[in-house]
C-alpha cells in the first residue's frame, strides 16, 4: 500500500477543513485522572492476545477492541437519549416558540439515539463474522504446530543419529502432517477471504444506513430551527405570537415518514469511482478472467480453400515426398489449361503486374499474361493436398 493512503501516516487537509479550519480539540480530551482510555477497555485490551494460539492473537485483540467500540457507542446512543429529554425539560420553561421546537428536537435526538441502539446490532453482525475467521486461525495452530514439532524432532534425529531407523518413520508422519496443513491452510484462505468480504459488508452496510438516517433527521431539524424567530427586539417590544404548531408537528410526521420508508436502493449519497480507479479495477478483473483471443485472428477472405482440416493431414506423409514438393515449389503447376501456384508462393512477394506465367513443361498450351492481384480473383491459391490430388 503506498504511504500516502496509508493509515500509517497523516492525512493531508481536507477541502472542507481548508475552506473552515477545524476547532481547537475539546476540551474534554485532557485533564483526566486515569489518562484517556477506560479502565475496563484497557485492561480487554491488553488481555486479548494472552491466551490462545499465537496466530489467533492479534485477531483476538482486534475482536475485543470492537467490543469496547460497541460498548462505547451504546453507551452514546443511552446518554444522546437523555440528552433529549433534558433538552426537553429544559425548553418548558421557555417561550412558546422555543418550547414547542425543543420538545420537537429533542424528539429527533432521541431518534438519533435509537437509530445508534440499532447500529449497534447491526454492527455486531459484523463483529461476529470476524471471530469466526479468528476462530479457523485458532484450529488451523495445532496443525502447523504438529508440522514443525515433527520438523525439529528429524533434524535432531540426523545430527544425532544419522542413521536411526526412527528417521523413516518421522519423515512418513511428516508427510501426512504436511498433507493435513496443506489442507487446512486452503480453507483458512477461502473462509478467511469469503469472511472478511462479508464481514465488511455488514459493517458498511450498517454505517451506510446509519448515516442516511441521521442525515435524514439533521435535514428536517434544520427545517424545524426556521420556526424560531429570531429578529432581535427593543426592550419592551413584544413579539409576534408563535403559530407554528401544526407545521412542527407536520415535519416530525415528515421525517417519521421518511425513515419509516429508506432503503438502501434510495441512498442519496453514491460512491462514484475515478475513471483512473475504474480503470485499474477493470485492468484487474480482465487479469483475474483472463482475456478473449476469439477475435483476434479471423480469417481471410480470399483465402477459404486454403485451409486443410486436421483429418486430412494423415493422407500423405511430408518425409516421402520431400524432394516432389520442392519441385513443385519452384514451378507452376498445370491443370485442365490452368496455372495454379503453390499455397506458400503467397509469402513470396507478388510479381508485377503483366509478369508472364508459362509451363516449361508443356508445349501445347499458350502462355497466360495475367497480373498477380487479378489471378488471386478468379482462382483462390489451392493448397497442396489438392495439387498432388489434380495432378494424380
Amino acid at each position: 500500500m503506498h504511504r500516502t493512503y496509508s493509515m500509517r501516516q497523516s492525512r493531508a487537509p481536507t477541502a472542507s477543513q481548508i475552506e473552515n479550519p477545524p476547532p481547537p480539540p475539546s476540551s474534554t480530551k485532557s485533564g483526566r485522572l486515569f489518562g484517556r482510555g477506560n479502565f475496563g477497555h484497557a485492561f480487554r485490551k491488553g488481555t486479548a492476545g494472552a491466551f490462545g494460539p499465537d496466530l489467533a492473537k492479534k485477531l483476538s485483540q482486534l475482536v475485543k477492541m470492537e467490543k469496547n467500540v460497541m460498548r462505547s457507542m451504546e453507551l452514546v446512543g443511552r446518554e444522546r437519549m437523555e440528552v433529549a429529554q433534558q433538552l426537553s425539560l429544559w425548553g418548558e420553561g421557555c417561550d412558546e416558540d422555543v418550547s414547542d421546537v425543543t420538545d420537537k428536537l429533542g424528539v429527533l435526538i432521541y431518534e438519533i439515539g435509537e437509530l445508534e441502539d440499532q447500529f449497534v446490532d447491526r454492527y455486531d453482525q459484523y463483529r461476529v463474522t470476524i471471530k469466526s475467521i479468528r476462530n479457523i486461525e485458532a484450529s488451523v495452530q495445532p496443525s502447523r504446530d504438529r508440522k514443525q514439532k515433527i520438523t525439529d524432532q528429524i533434524a535432531q534425529l540426523k545430527y544425532k543419529e544419522p542413521n536411526s531407523p526412527r528417521i523413516v518413520v518421522l519423515e512418513q508422519e511428516l508427510v501426512r502432517a504436511e498433507a493435513e496443513s496443506l489442507v487446512a491452510e486452503a480453507q483458512l484462505s477461502n473462509i478467511t477471504r469469503e469472511k472478511l468480504k462479508a464481514a465488511f459488508n455488514y459493517q458498511f452496510d450498517a454505517i451506510r444506513e446509519h448515516c442516511e438516517k441521521v442525515a435524514i433527521i439533521a435535514g428536517y431539524g434544520k427545517h424545524l430551527l426556521n420556526l424560531i424567530d429570531d429578529t432581535p427586539v427593543t426592550p419592551g417590544e413584544t413579539r409576534n405570537a408563535y403559530d407554528g404548531y401544526e407545521a412542527s408537528k407536520a415535519i416530525i410526521q415528515d421525517c417519521e415518514d421518511a425513515l419509516t420508508n429508506w432503503v438502501s436502493s434510495t441512498a442519496q449519497v453514491s460512491a462514484k469511482l475515478s475513471t483512473r480507479s475504474r480503470t485499474l479495477s477493470q485492468r484487474r478483473k480482465a487479469k483475474a478472467e483472463g482475456v478473449d483471443l476469439a477475435s483476434q485472428d479471423p480469417p481471410m477472405k480470399n483465402d477459404r480453400d486454403g485451409w486443410v482440416p486436421a483429418g486430412q493431414h494423415g493422407e500423405y506423409e511430408q518425409e516421402e515426398e520431400e524432394e516432389e514438393e520442392e519441385e513443385e515449389e519452384e514451378r507452376p503447376q498445370q491443370t485442365n489449361g490452368e496455372f495454379l501456384m503453390p499455397a506458400f508462393a503467397r509469402a513470396r512477394s507478388p510479381p508485377q503486374l503483366g509478369h508472364e506465367i508459362s509451363d516449361t513443361n508443356s508445349d501445347s498450351t499458350p502462355q497466360v499474361n495475367m497480373p498477380w492481384p487479378l489471378r488471386n480473383q478468379v482462382r483462390s491459391p489451392p493448397t497442396r493436398a489438392r495439387l498432388r490430388t489434380k495432378m494424380a
